[in-house]
């Protein structure tokens, strides 16, 4: 008997924990579209840049690496 409480217990647990979480959902002030667009292109340009920026560097510090050890 005390397992089928248990059980009964965790699924409870479940169901409630189901319930808080789609209740905080509706407390979300959610973006609209236009907003998510605009952050999305803002966050892709930046990660361009910022991928761009460390490939120089990696490429420079490359030829400077090589052009040390290996006299290229």
């Amino acid at each position: 008997m005390a397992s089928h409480s248990s059980t009964t217990r965790k699924g409870g647990l479940n169901f409630k924990f189901v319930v808080e979480t789609i209740a905080e959902l509706r407390k979300v002030i959610w973006l609209e579209r236009r907003e998510v667009v605009y952050l999305t292109g803002l966050v892709l340009i930046v990660v361009i840049v910022v991928g761009a920026f460390l490939g120089v560097i990696d490429f420079g510090f490359g030829k400077l690496i090589n052009g040390i050890f290996l006299g290229r």
